[in-house]
């Protein structure tokens, strides 16, 4: 090593160590002005959220090669809520973060994490001296001096954090300062300004919806098919019991009409009847007092008693309480002429003080006088009946699994309440619609079994949570509703929810493995009043989804707010019905370009919603609703229609014969039952050729059902299309299963493409699966090139083809002919030999 060189090296030591102790100095100023008060829940939830997920997360910046890191956008978003104490921590934790693994050296790690603290203490300052405290920022319009101070915190930030990397390098490299930052840096000021412009957004989305609208995760999630199963056990068993007791009831009647028959036959004949007596399932003769005659043997095994003892009581003394006066009404009647005979089901005691139920059927046998002479009793014990009815009634009003009252009891509890309500002023009630967070990984990872039992336990929890008048239910899979009767004030009803909430913090033993679950929970109050117990439960619903929304394992109060925004839903969902019956859902395309010539060889087909007011309308906002409401199957066949029909029209125009068309398949297209046919004919009215239609189904959807899949996808290979597998290596693919599905390509997901120079475990995912591709025998197309580091480093590994905003975002029709047309800068830059200096200059960039 020369004199120069080792001049450098310890220019770039003391620098170091200089941007450490200066780190440690504002880490510990910044610790002596922190409140305690700042380590709320909602702050230290909002720091893990950020350093656990939001660091893997990236969002393209439409028509540029940058992108917004959503840990940057957290990080500004922190200084404008929690203020700049707490953004300073933060960011000294999310440098420890994502510094530790990538750091070869104490010294790196020390140096990556001053440097971000000291860049965001400059910023925080930089703030305060020019508009004054953070936070309050976020409570003003979108005044002037707010956009100022969102530029300045972009900038600032931009300018130290660049700035003290930028020396370093410099240092490193023995470069001039200026040229490294314009090449290395200079670019990357967009993604400041970016990120700082969406916190300045989400600050004021705060201020409307609370902090915890920032942290959810989308639309959650509800377990469909776990619920039909178990809906489906339950009619099954209630079927089958209503099945035995109807044949029970058969065989009872048909018993009962032949006793009936032995009746009429003892009246012709006393020597027979003396014989249809002792043989009978129970018979007894009572005088007109009610004193037993005479009874029969299978009389008294049923109820107990020896014949002697029978014999010295009536049959009142031995009829159940509740059911004399009935019985000796219709007796009395009986003596008086006034019915022939008389049949009712009623209960006997037992010697055992059990309860007998009996069918009784009473016929009356006269003096020649007329006078009654005595009383025959046909006595049949139908205990098993009746328990087989209220198993019944109890099926029908209650849980199979959990016992707990079904949906269709707790609807006539609640419609009392409702109308109860109506009628007093005074009386309040409340509806808590209550849903575990996280139950899907129980049934997925322990089995049904196991999440049968957290059910059951679940149920026994929160019975023990409420008051003996209140009515816990379960409504279907992990979803139960409470309805709370006669409360005082909302904050009755707030209380039995933290309860619950304290309640689940309790493991849930499941043989052995303890299991921790949480539960969202929507209250609806009677206050708001209610006419419908419809809309109760709609608004306890809505409010359920917002605790979910808002980070779970909490519970929301209904405010009509929550009901706007559902209505605003159902209107996005018609305007978009709408927007597809005029057309306005149209293809963008996207190029895929041949990485070592630079040739355009085809394009993705992707929908775009151009409102005719609005302009574009984001994915985001309406392909998951699409994919709710069923529309994506009439929107995935339209833009593959308009799709072909446009690359035809090039290959004929252009003379691009080769020329080909990506477009998606949905999950739900996949599973249309004229899938094949309706392909079929698209293609046909397209005239365009087969081979030049490749199908993108993702990896997810491929796994589902793997016979099925199979099966369906040979048979769009035997029309002649392509399949490629979409996202590849972000599911849950088998290698065992792979070779058996007859794809052509596969498409590597963006995620690992876009981190392939910072992280060697994507750039290895992403050799690997070029490598495995190879194998197969099949074509790879990698997503997310966004830089030409990226389109080198597949190159190396076997990768022909790739698509990204490296060289075009998604353009309409007229947009993409031009690219087909022109020649692009792209084309020119051909396959770097060696990006070694590049992956140098990077590192310390990344481990930033």
């Amino acid at each position: 090593m020369d004199h120069a060189s080792e001049n450098k090296r310890d220019w770039l030591t003391i620098y170091r160590y200089a941007v450490v102790i200066a780190g440690i100095a504002v880490l510990g100023y910044t610790a002596s002005r922190v409140s305690v008060s700042l380590f709320s829940y909602g702050y230290i939830l909002y720091c893990l959220l950020t350093l656990l997920f939001a660091s893997r997360i990236v969002v393209q910046i439409p028509r540029i090669k940058g992108h917004i890191s959503v840990t940057d956008t957290l990080l500004f978003l922190s200084l404008m809520i929690f203020g700049g104490e707490g953004g300073i921590i933060l960011a000294t934790f999310d440098a420890i973060f994502s510094s530790f693994k990538l750091a070869k050296t104490k010294l790196t790690l020390l140096f990556n994490i001053s440097a971000f603290a000291i860049a965001t203490f400059i910023t925080v300052w930089t703030l305060r001296l020019l508009f004054g405290q953070i936070p309050e920022l976020a409570n003003q319009g979108f005044t002037s001096d707010f956009i100022m101070a969102i530029c300045v915190m972009g900038m600032t930030q931009y300018l130290a954090n660049s700035g003290i990397v930028a020396i370093a390098v410099a240092f490193r490299a023995g470069e001039p300062l200026w040229k490294m930052w314009k090449e290395n840096f200079l670019w990357t000021s967009i993604t400041y300004f970016a990120g700082a412009s969406a916190a300045g957004i989400i600050a004021k989305l705060v201020g409307v919806f609370g902090v915890f609208a920032v942290l959810a995760a989308a639309p959650i999630v509800i377990v469909v098919y776990f619920t039909y199963t178990t809906y489906l056990k339950n009619v099954e068993s209630a079927a089958q019991q209503a099945e035995d007791a109807q044949k029970h009831v058969k065989e009872l009647s048909h018993h009962i009409a032949e006793q009936e028959r032995i009746a009429n036959a003892l009246k012709e004949s006393e020597e027979y009847f003396r014989t249809a007596f002792d043989h009978a399932a129970g018979m007894a003769v009572i005088d007109p007092e009610g004193r037993w005659l005479q009874v029969n043997e299978s009389l008294c095994k049923m109820l107990g008693y020896p014949e002697e003892e029978l014999l010295e009581n009536g049959f009142q003394s031995i009829t159940h309480p509740g059911d004399l006066g009935n019985d000796l009404a219709n007796l009395y009647q009986l003596l008086g002429n006034k019915i022939p005979n008389y049949q009712l089901e009623k209960r006997y005691c037992h010697k055992s003080g059990d309860t007998i139920w009996v069918l009784q059927s009473a016929s009356l046998i006269r003096e020649t006088d007329g006078k009654p002479r005595h009383v025959i009793l046909q006595i049949q014990d139908i205990s098993d009946r009746k328990k087989a009815e209220e198993l019944i009634h109890h099926a029908a009003f209650h849980d199979g699994l959990t016992g707990l009252p079904n949906r269709t009891l707790f609807a006539d509890r609640l419609a009392m309440a409702v109308e109860r309500a109506k009628r007093s002023d005074e009386y309040q009630f409340a509806v808590i619609f209550c849903d575990l967070d996280r139950f899907k990984i129980v049934n997925d990872s322990l089995g049904h079994d196991m999440g049968d039992r957290l059910l059951i336990e679940l149920s026994r929890r929160l019975e023990e949570c409420l008051r003996s008048v209140d009515t816990v239910a379960r409504l279907g899979g992990d979803e139960f509703a409470l309805l709370l009767d006669g409360i005082h004030s909302l904050s009755d009803a707030t209380e039995i929810a933290d309860r619950i909430q304290g309640a689940l913090k309790l493991p849930f033993d499941l043989d052995g493995q303890h299991f921790y679950t949480s539960a969202s929970m929507g209250i609806a109050y009677s206050r708001q009043g209610y006419d419908r117990l419809e809309d109760i439960l709609r608004d306890a619903d809505t409010a359920m989804y917002k605790a979910k929304a808002n980070g779970k394992a909490r519970h929301e109060v209904f405010d009509s707010k929550m009901h706007t925004r559902a209505v605003q839903t159902l209107t996005l969902e018609n305007e978009l019905r709408l927007a597809l019956a005029k057309g306005e859902i149209v293809p963008y395309f996207q190029p895929i370009v041949n990485l070592e010539s630079g040739k355009i060889i085809g394009f993705e087909a992707l929908a775009r919603w151009v409102h005719p007011s609005r302009g574009l309308v984001s994915p985001a906002d309406f392909i998951p609703l699409a994919e709710e409401t069923g529309l994506i199957i009439e929107m995935g066949f339209s833009i593959l229609k308009q799709a072909c029909r446009q690359v035809g029209t090039w290959q004929k125009r252009h003379r691009l014969n080769d020329l080909h068309i990506s477009v998606n398949l949905s999950g739900k297209q996949f599973k249309h039952k004229s899938l094949i046919e309706d392909i079929r004919q698209i293609i046909e009215n397209a005239s365009i050729a087969p081979e030049h239609v490749k199908l993108e189904i993702t990896e997810t959807i491929v796994m589902e059902n793997t016979p099925v899949t199979v099966d369906m996808l040979t048979q769009l290979k035997s029309i002649g299309v392509q399949i490629a597998i979409d996202d590849f290596g972000t599911g849950y693919s088998s290698l065992s299963y792979l070779h058996r599905f007859p794809f052509d390509s596969l498409k590597i997901d963006r995620s690992f493409v876009t981190r392939m120079t910072m992280d060697r475990e994507s750039f290895g995912i992403v050799k690997t699966i070029s490598t495995l591709a190879a194998e197969l025998g099949k074509t790879v197309v990698a997503e997310g090139v966004e830089k030409i580091e990226h389109q080198s480093m597949l190159c190396r590994v076997g990768c022909r083809f790739g698509q990204g905003y490296f060289y075009s975002q998604a353009v309409d029709a007229d947009s993409a002919e031009q690219l087909l047309l022109v020649e692009h800068p792209w084309r020119e830059l051909g396959i770097l030999s060696d990006i070694g200096s590049v992956g140098e200059l990077s590192e310390i960039r990344y481990e930033m």
